[in-house]
Order: structure tokens, then C-alpha cells, then sequence
């Protein structure tokens, strides 16, 4: 991503935010990222950082569901690496739901696109996330 994009800044500034707990400063900085957003590949940027604020678990599977949709829109070179995180972001959203079955789903998806993210902090964190995930609905469907 291009640090001097002015809607990776305003997520990035949000991401800071919360890691100072500072949550309604995060979503401001987010919400501004998405009023900014010109093209489907900020859109799904903003969309996906949107959705870590919503309001209800209904509202962060709808901005899930509007960062997967700009992705697949964009130019798949430069969304490729965020399908892990995406995929894996719709999994939650419906376990949390109650449809264990979407989330297994989507989960799955989120396996079989891992061969994009690197051996790093954030690849640990998005496949450390998918086999929790995963545990989850393997006893939620048996």
C-alpha cells in the first residue's frame, strides 16, 4: 500500500488511534478514509477498516460484504493480499451471526488464499486468526 495515499494515512492514523484506545478518534480517522475514497481499491481499504467500528454485527458484516465487493472490482494486483484478511473478516462476521455454515465458508477461502500473505507479524496474526476461526466452527457444525 502507498503510504502517501490519503486513504491509507487516515486508516493508518486510525490504527494508531486505536492502539492508544482512543476508539472514537479511530473511527472518525476511518470514516474519513471512506467519505475520501475515489476508486474501488480505496473503497476496499476504507470499507475494511469501517467495518472494525460498526455499530451492530449486522452493520460490520455490510461493510465486510462492501470491502470484499470493491476488491473484487479493483485491480486484483494490487488487492490480491487483502483476500486473507477479507475472507477472514466475513468468517467472523457470520459466526458471530450464527451461521456457522457462511463461516466455514468463508473460512475456507481464507485458507485457500494464504499462499499471498509473507512469513510476517501480519501474516502470523491473519493465519493465527483462521485456525481459531476454523476450531470454532468445527464445533459449532459437528
Amino acid at each position: 500500500m502507498d503510504p502517501e495515499n490519503p486513504v491509507v494515512k487516515f486508516c493508518a492514523e486510525g490504527m494508531v488511534s486505536e492502539t492508544k484506545e482512543a476508539y472514537g478518534s479511530a473511527k472518525d480517522s476511518f470514516e474519513k478514509a471512506w467519505k475520501i475514497a475515489k476508486d474501488d481499491y480505496e473503497k476496499a481499504i476504507a470499507a475494511h477498516y469501517v467495518a472494525r467500528h460498526a455499530e451492530t454485527d449486522a452493520e460490520v458484516l455490510r461493510w465486510n460484504l462492501l470491502a470484499f465487493e470493491h476488491a473484487s472490482l479493483a485491480p486484483q494486483e494490487r488487492v490480491k493480499g487483502f483476500y486473507p484478511s477479507l475472507y477472514l473478516n466475513l468468517g467472523h462476521s457470520y459466526e458471530v451471526l450464527g451461521d456457522p455454515a457462511s463461516a466455514k465458508n468463508y473460512y475456507g477461502k481464507a485458507v485457500a488464499s494464504l499462499n499471498v500473505l509473507s512469513e510476517d507479524a501480519y501474516g502470523e496474526i491473519v493465519r493465527d486468526a483462521l485456525k481459531r476461526g476454523l476450531e470454532r466452527v468445527a464445533s459449532d457444525t459437528q
